[in-house]
């Protein structure tokens, strides 16, 4: 049988231990720790502190010691134990990581954790746990398209020199089409939002046909010109451009940034440009649609409106954008540029040189 044993507990130790029993945040695993050496300290035997703190025998011998070892500090934290399962040997890990990066055998486009455990005997947590440790996510892969037009310096320089400091006198448009927006109706109706529930929609839809919206954004108050067409030819481009050289004033110059389209490069289109000299055209790189500001506009319209709506017609679909536009019209945002035009290009020529090292 264990004796009682005296416990010496300075006042600035009893000070911390009875701000830990008061603290009514503190975890309760801490609050009888220190119970049990305040116990202790005012002279109470084994068997009374055992009743007083509900433990048992050897818990109360358990933290008296570690009091006596360890201070304070010791009863407030836990000692680390040695995991059960040994860790696994480098060889283990580096074979790990240098199949991973490396094309599976099996017609498969990449490992999964379930395969990769298999492959090398351990559990699939532990696969999970070195791709963790390495950074390295096999499921995932990033979209990505570099730009070969030749003159891709200069086209950036001059629509970001548009961005960041339009000339005076003039408005810059972004212009583009959105094609092929499909007025889809659901085939249920879905149930609504509620408290622990997300809304729903049937995964199957009812096509009612398409319609394009050609749009134009001023990149100095951020107001948008749209118009639905249900084509997207050379023709309706035209007569977009007609109706926004009507609604930009007389006598100031218009710059339109746009995409390389086939359309937008029309013999018709090229004969319309010649006859309004005040509209000049400044086309983004080639496979550098990014680079056109109303692209963030067709993000946000298919966002907002677009990708839950339901549309049972297409003038219905076309009603929807078009009190869309009425609505950011309302409270347009100026576009601002802020990516370095120096940086970006600095970034493509480096994606071309890892491209041509590795193919």
């Amino acid at each position: 049988m264990r004796t009682g044993i005296i416990m010496a507990v300075t006042p600035e130790d009893r000070r911390r231990l009875d701000a830990v029993v008061r603290d009514r945040n503190a975890p309760q695993k801490h609050v009888w720790r220190a119970r049990i050496v305040l116990l202790t300290a005012d002279g109470l035997g084994t068997n009374a502190i055992m009743r007083e703190t509900g433990k048992s025998k050897t818990c109360v011998w358990r933290w008296q010691e570690r009091f006596a070892e360890a201070g304070v500090e010791g009863l407030l934290r836990d000692k680390t134990r040695p995991s059960r399962i040994p860790p696994l040997e480098a060889a283990v890990v580096d074979r790990v990581v240098a199949l991973t990066l490396a094309d599976p055998p099996t017609e498969a486009t990449h490992w999964t954790g379930a395969m990769m455990a298999k492959a090398i005997g351990i559990s699939v947590s532990s696969v999970q746990r070195i791709w963790r440790s390495h950074g390295l996510q096999p499921h995932r892969v990033r979209q990505f398209k570099l730009s070969n037009d030749p003159d891709f310096v200069a086209k950036l320089r001059d629509v970001v020199g548009l961005y960041v400091d339009p000339p005076a006198h003039a408005v810059v448009l972004s212009v583009d089409e959105k094609s092929q927006i499909q007025a889809l109706d659901r085939t249920q109706p879905g149930l609504p939002l509620k408290k622990g529930r997300a809304g729903t929609m049937t995964h199957d839809y009812k096509r009612h046909g398409t319609t394009t919206l050609f749009a134009a954004l001023n990149v100095l108050d951020g107001t948008v010109v749209g118009r639905n067409m249900q084509r997207h030819r050379h023709q309706e481009f035209i007569r977009f451009l007609n109706t926004v050289e009507r609604q930009v004033p007389v006598g100031k110059v218009v710059h339109v940034i746009l995409d390389n389209y086939a359309a937008h490069k029309h013999p018709k289109v090229r004969a319309w440009l010649d006859r309004h000299s005040r509209v000049t055209f400044h086309f983004v790189p080639t496979s550098c649609s990014w680079l056109n500001a109303v692209e963030g506009f067709f993000a946000k319209l298919t966002k907002r409106r677009l990708k839950r709506g339901v549309f049972r017609s297409i003038v219905d679909l076309q009603a929807a954008i078009n009190r869309f536009l009425d609505e950011h019209n309302t409270e347009p945002k100026p576009f601002v540029w802020t990516a370095d035009p120096d940086k970006i290009i600095a970034a493509v020529r480096r994606g071309h040189q890892t491209l041509e090292s590795i193919h």
